[in-house]
């Protein structure tokens, strides 16, 4: 993980996301702490990583999502040499884009 990141405010601000029950408390704690378009780009690279992980082409994920390849390649990036949290998330929520 990436240590330049590890500090006592974003401690702070990821304690406050777990302290979230709801997805109603979520819409209302991220449209307070983030720009609209942050929430969508966060989204974005979800489903992006989501269709990756279902082996999707660049193509047909640009198509659907709109991404940019620059996206999509630094979401690919993520998935083949980050932290493996895609796929941590994946397995406890399952995988939205797969069919």
């Amino acid at each position: 993980m990436n240590e330049k990141i590890h500090t006592k405010a974003v401690d702070d601000l990821f304690d406050a996301v777990l302290s979230l029950k709801t997805r109603d408390e979520c819409y209302a704690f991220f449209e307070d702490v983030a720009t609209i378009n942050e929430i969508l780009s966060l989204s974005q690279r979800f489903e992006v990583a989501g269709m990756l992980s279902a082996h999707k082409t660049y193509m047909e994920i640009a198509q659907k999502t709109g991404a940019s390849t620059a996206t999509i390649s630094r979401v690919n990036r993520s998935l083949n040499y980050g932290n493996n949290s895609y796929e941590m998330v994946f397995d406890r929520v399952g995988n939205p884009t797969k069919e």
